[in-house]
């Protein structure tokens, strides 16, 4: 078993910043730190900064999603952003999609232990999800490269939906070469959000990109 005692302690303001939905944040953390290193869906060292370069990280991305928004996480892996988004917007709906069934089987875990009303998954490729499910926001956390996430994720975006990815600093390099796909598929100008919650040091890029 992980020694908790190594993970990181949340940073100050992070309470305030989930608000009621804190100590579910903080059960999550405990299980990215134990099941989550356990089934290899986190890294043994990241355990000393599972808050700062995981959780806030993704928590940030829900400044962009409202209420009322259908959020397909795309290759979900250990419920990143997804999770956190889902725990930020309780009223907004939540689809983890992950292809692997392993990871699947400790998501389904953690949901159901976190008793997230507001979370389904689904054992998928996005792009075999055509005709099935739909999305006012798609999001993705090192998921491939701009022009295969625009490629994967076009046709599962509702009208006027959005794309919102984790990017790092490369990312220019990215959207420039997804510029004739964007422009193919009826997506506007992307917009880079740099956003830190008022809580990380390192803040993370949010990339935005709306259909027409």
């Amino acid at each position: 078993m992980t020694d908790l005692s190594a993970l990181e302690v949340p940073p100050a303001g992070t309470e305030e910043y989930f608000g009621e939905a804190f100590p579910l944040a903080q059960r999550y953390a405990e299980h990215l730190a134990t099941t989550g290193i356990e089934w290899g869906l986190i890294g043994p060292r990241e355990i000393d900064r599972l808050w700062t370069r995981h959780i806030l990280n993704c928590a940030v991305v829900a400044e962009f999603v409202s209420s009322d928004d259908v959020v397909g996480d795309v290759g979900s892996g250990a419920g990143l952003p997804g999770i956190p988004i889902a725990l930020m917007r309780p009223e907004a709906k939540v689809v983890l999609i992950e292809p692997m069934e392993r990871r699947v089987e400790w998501l389904k875990m953690v949901v159901d232990d976190l008793g997230l009303s507001n979370v389904r998954i689904v054992r998928a490729r996005v792009e075999d999800l055509v005709d099935e499910e739909m999305f006012s926001v798609v999001t993705a956390r090192a998921v491939k490269a701009m022009t295969t996430l625009v490629e994967w994720t076009h046709d599962v975006i509702g009208p006027e939906g959005r794309i919102l990815a984790l990017k790092g600093e490369s990312v220019e390099g990215e959207l420039v070469k997804a510029k004739k796909l964007l422009k193919r598929y009826r997506f506007g100008q992307p917009t880079i959000h740099v956003v830190d919650g008022g809580i990380l040091e390192v803040p993370s890029r949010v990339v935005e990109i709306a259909k027409k």
